[in-house]
């Protein structure tokens, strides 16, 4: 009361808990360096702030919520009859020699980051992981022959790895599909940029979009792509609002069931759902709605939906992965100050 009395003194009406939340991420240094925050409640732009340096015009990279884009060009796919979850994925070099057990692989496990294949994400060494190589060193020429090249270290859909490689394979798998004639490396870009344009882009409205390639022209599907706050926040609506005809309703519905190898990871999306013994905790299933999910990136990338509340949620910024745990507490506060839907 005495607050807002305040500020009824000074002309100024009192914050909302909602806008409270949101300019904390600019306002408290435990959480990192925040760049962007969008709110979309119900498909209005309710709260948009930027970092200084930033606004409006500049493209922010995805990191790993590019894997999220990558789904979505997959469920084009296969909602077009062009591939399919549960039969062996169109890998040729799966299916070169007889008896291969990587060409059982399907495209639901790479999906669920569960095929088995011997990809390393992380780990003490981190220059010797898969995903610097194939990005930045070694493997970097061809980020997709390196993936599809390692062998199994696990039955295919026994055990869950987060991997980038993988969705470096996916995203072949859509050029293969999509360009079978663009041999290339000029010819294979261009094809999947059309495509993204065409398919993606042009039609979600997000007319900042630009992924990046490799030299051999395959799109970096794991983690290189850019757009700016607004467009991130579209990606997040087209979800939201069940696909927009750009993906169907049962793959939006596909991409929120649990895994059967982690019970917080769906269809390259992370869920609000509690994870393995041991494992991080991506959301805030403790502190928000089961039905949240998310398209999630290294160092704080965030979009997150939220169908219960009509919301998304897009937070951008640098924060180091170990201390991010006051950066989804945040989220989580952000998210709880906006209604259910009834």
């Amino acid at each position: 009361m005495i607050l807002a009395a305040a500020a009824a003194l000074i002309g100024a009406a009192p914050l909302s808990p909602a806008q409270q939340a949101a300019d904390s991420f600019f306002t408290r240094p435990e959480l990192g360096e925040t760049r962007a925050v969008v709110v979309l409640k119900d498909g209005v732009p309710v709260y948009e702030r930027y970092g200084r340096g930033y606004g409006p015009g500049n493209r922010f990279i995805s990191w790993s919520m590019a894997k999220s884009l990558t789904a979505t060009l997959v469920g084009q796919l296969v909602a077009e009859g062009k591939l399919q979850l549960d039969t062996p994925a169109p890998v040729a070099e799966w299916h070169a020699k007889p008896g291969d057990p990587r060409a059982a692989i399907t495209l639901r496990q790479l999906l669920h980051m569960s095929s088995g294949l011997n990809h390393e994400e992380g780990g003490e060494r981190l220059q010797d992981a898969d995903t610097v190589r194939i990005l930045y060193t070694d493997r970097a020429g061809d980020a997709a022959g390196a993936s599809i090249a390692q062998p199994l270290e696990a039955k295919p859909g026994a055990k869950y790895e987060y991997s980038t490689a993988t969705s470096v394979i996916l995203a072949d798998i859509v050029q293969r599909t999509v360009a079978p004639n663009a041999k290339t490396p000029a010819a294979r870009r261009a094809a999947m940029r059309a495509h993204i344009e065409s398919r993606l882009a042009r039609p979600a409205g997000m007319s900042s979009l630009v992924c990046e390639y490799d030299a051999t022209g395959t799109m970096l599907g794991g983690s290189l792509c850019h757009a700016s706050a607004r467009d991130w926040a579209k990606f997040g609506q087209l979800y939201l609002d069940g696909g927009k005809g750009i993906v169907p309703a049962e793959w939006v519905s596909f991409v929120q069931a649990p895994a059967a190898t982690d019970g917080g990871y769906g269809g390259h999306f992370w869920l609000n759902r509690p994870r393995p013994k041991g494992s991080a905790q991506a959301l805030f299933p403790e502190a928000g709605p089961a039905d949240a999910y998310a398209a999630i990136g290294h160092l704080g990338q965030y979009v997150i939906v939220v169908p219960s509340k009509r919301l998304v949620v897009v937070r951008l910024g640098k924060t180091q992965d170990d201390v991010l745990a006051p950066v989804r507490q945040q989220l989580a506060r952000l998210v709880a100050a906006y209604p259910a839907v009834p």
